[in-house]
């Protein structure tokens, strides 16, 4: 399935390609476009609409996308998940950015790779490890699953 959001992703639109790659769709095309061309570019592809005013999936009752897909798409039950979410909440929302001691960490990576990779789809390629990283540290920080 083509999923598409607006370009020169930051916090949110590299972690939900992440979450989408890894729990809900891993054969997925992720495509990025200028942000007044994507509800018509969505319909024109097909494609699942995320991140953006209008899109399929956006930030809804006080939530990032990223939090959003969790739960539209069931995955809440994943301890590490839920605190990966806690931290993309944080660094996302700015308003937000002091509730999670990651946030503004991870704000700094998302801010600093729009200065280093002038390409979307190389800078999704290269912040998939950050999130393979977090949520392997988000790992360690939850109880093991009984």
């Amino acid at each position: 399935m083509k999923w598409i959001t607006r370009a020169r992703p930051k916090t949110d639109r590299i972690a939900c390609p992440w979450l989408i790659a890894k729990f809900i769709d891993p054969a997925a095309e992720i495509l990025y476009v200028p942000a007044g061309r994507l509800l018509d570019e969505a319909e024109r592809a097909g494609a699942i609409s995320f991140d953006a005013p209008g899109a399929r999936y956006d930030h809804r009752d006080g939530k990032c996308t990223f939090e959003v897909l969790i739960d539209d798409y069931d995955l809440g039950g994943d301890a590490a998940l839920a605190r990966l979410a806690k931290i993309v909440h944080a660094a996302d929302i700015a308003s937000e950015i002091g509730t999670d001691p990651a946030g503004p960490g991870l704000l700094a990576i998302g801010l600093g790779g729009l200065d280093a990779e002038p390409d979307d789809y190389r800078l999704l390629d290269r912040g998939r490890f950050v999130y393979d990283a977090l949520y392997a540290w988000c790992r360690r920080q939850v109880p093991a699953p009984a």
